[in-house]
């Protein structure tokens, strides 16, 4: 396992976890100053669990089977921190995070297939 591979696991968790944030109305409001409408809320919790179900796929694909699993939930488990952090912290920046931490992701993913 290397670092490169928990950063893409984080990264992908962490904006799959804060598009679930942003799906739910108290946080939509909180983040973005206005209410959450249902068809952007539908296509947030989407996104949300598609980028969950990449953070797996990404830790399964650089740990294998043996030891993917819990790199993962380790990922999961430090990107809600991160997320309720933002949420206590600094509110408006969950959206700017959630999409920076997707070019890191896709930038860091081919040397986490490598190495």
């Amino acid at each position: 396992m290397t670092a490169a591979a928990l950063a893409v696991s984080l990264a992908l968790a962490f904006s799959g976890l804060a598009a679930l944030a942003l799906s739910l109305d108290r946080h939509h409001r909180a983040a973005l100053q206005t209410p959450a409408v249902r068809g952007r809320a539908k296509a947030l919790r989407a996104a949300g669990w598609c980028g969950i179900g990449l953070s797996f796929a990404a830790a399964i694909a650089c740990g294998g089977w043996a030891f993917g699993p819990v790199q993962w939930l380790g990922a999961l488990t430090a990107a809600a921190l991160a997320v309720v952090a933002l949420l206590s912290w600094r509110p408006v920046w969950l959206r700017a995070a959630a999409l920076a931490a997707l070019p890191v992701a896709a930038l860091v993913l081919p040397l986490a297939l490598a190495g």
